[in-house]
């Protein structure tokens, strides 16, 4: 299994990387995590006609705005997208004119799916609700005998160590900047993902979906990762083009 950073900011693209995306690649198929401006470039990664499945967090548009690059890709296989149900609907907004391109006019043809009747699907799939301002799911994957948590935007919350337990690679975001003691319901501080990580039984930890204001320099990041190295020692600042393989 090979997991591919796409995009590791939140909120908007500056120098440090794109918005949100993850690309996981097993024996037999595409997971895309999410589809901010990261997601252009998983029409450069995906060469074969394995399955391709993209699962959408939640509707906030820096998880939602590379799907705007679709005209570009020309998959044989099409994309399957997943969501809740009524996020689905707005999806289905969202991919309409006087937005963008509308699926009927795409070369690469869109299924849309459910998360809660995923169907057959080619790896192991549990979801649960985060802790967000809006609707927003964490995503457990099982495949290759590997296990990933994918739980960003999340504040903390008991699904975020539920998805976690036991995982081989836990992705969690990281907006919050290291040692904030603010009130915030909806995001976290690296040291709460390694606590998260730590308490939950993961092995390693990805930290990513960092506030571009938060951590305008990847000496920010790196500062992140120090400081949950602290709690959880196998953590990484994922920047995009970080790869991991389990």
């Amino acid at each position: 299994m090979k997991i591919t950073f796409l995009g590791t900011n939140g909120w908007y693209d500056t120098a440090t990387g794109n918005t949100p995306c993850v690309l996981i690649e097993t024996d037999g198929a595409f997971i895309v995590l999410d589809a901010g401006f990261g997601f252009a470039k998983v029409k450069d990664i995906v060469k074969s006609d394995k399955p391709v499945y993209l699962f959408i967090s939640h509707l906030h548009l820096d998880h939602l705005i590379g799907l705007h690059t679709l005209p570009l890709f020309k998959f044989n296989q099409g994309i399957n997208i997943y969501a809740g149900r009524k996020e689905l609907k707005l999806i289905h907004s969202f991919m309409k004119r006087p937005f963008t391109t509308p699926p009927l006019l795409l070369p690469t043809k869109m299924k849309f799916c459910d998360i809660a009747r995923p169907g057959k699907l080619p790896f192991g799939f549990e979801y649960a609700p985060l802790r967000h301002s809006v609707p927003c799911y964490g995503y457990r994957f099982s495949a290759d005998g590997a296990t990933i948590a994918y739980c960003t935007d999340t504040g903390p919350c008991a699904n975020l160590k539920r998805l976690a337990a036991g995982a081989d690679l836990l992705i969690t975001e990281s907006a919050m900047s290291p040692g904030d003691t603010s009130a915030n319901l909806f995001h976290i501080t690296p040291e709460a993902a390694a606590r998260a990580a730590s308490e939950s039984g993961a092995k390693k930890l990805a930290l990513c979906h960092f506030d571009p204001g938060k951590y305008p320099t990847m000496d920010h990041r790196k500062a992140a990762e120090t400081a949950a190295k602290a709690i959880f020692a196998n953590t990484i600042a994922a920047n995009d083009g970080t790869t991991i393989t389990l």
